[in-house]
């Protein structure tokens, strides 16, 4: 059965380790497109629950400083493997994306539905980024959900981060993993 070529391209997308990404990494333009293909996602109520903040160049170094400096007040005892790590989590990619989440009280659209949508434009995003070409990798660890780190970068009261999208060309194949069957998963309802 020959696939759609939309569905051949999700099936081929794999997460290339943020480590395994190098220069180059989209040029403006280009990021731009890859953002108009992101945004393309359900948004009940249209209240565009995301935006995005760019990191590249030296500014990635600055935040994993930051990263360090921060596991160091989360943790005194924490081990100098850990505060390494902290520190050079932005450095492997050229363009880190932060897709930010921007809760809007709303009757109709709960909090979930916005963050579902922001999920939604991480993968769009990473969608995007191997239709051209790249590499990409969606991480959160402890940085996305630290209040700290959230002041560092800005956010205001009502935002969160939804994903760290590390972007960049390939410096290995992306490695491929086990996937779960569907047939497995699926389960018929009657009532």
């Amino acid at each position: 059965m020959l696939l759609p070529a939309a569905l051949q391209a999700l099936d081929m997308r794999r997460s290339v380790p943020a480590r395994h990404l190098g220069e180059p990494g989209p040029d403006p333009q280009t990021l731009a497109r890859m953002l108009a293909s992101a945004v393309r996602v359900p948004d009940h109520g249209k209240l565009v629950p995301f935006r995005f903040l760019r990191i590249t160049g030296d500014a990635r170094h600055t935040l994993g400083a930051f990263l360090a400096e921060r596991s160091r007040q989360r943790d005194p005892n924490v081990s100098e493997a850990q505060l390494e790590k902290d520190r050079q989590r932005f450095s492997h990619a050229p363009l880190v994306i932060v897709v930010v989440t921007r809760h809007t009280p709303s009757p109709k659209v709960p909090e979930q539905e916005q963050l579902m949508t922001a999920g939604c434009v991480c993968f769009a995003l990473l969608q995007a980024a191997q239709a051209f070409g790249f590499g990409a990798q969606w991480l959160t660890a402890w940085m996305a959900f630290d209040p700290a780190v959230h002041a560092h970068l800005g956010l205001a009261d009502n935002e969160g981060i939804a994903g760290f999208i590390h972007i960049g060309t390939p410096k290995t194949e992306a490695p491929e993993r086990d996937r779960p069957d569907p047939a497995a998963l699926l389960q018929d309802w009657n009532g």
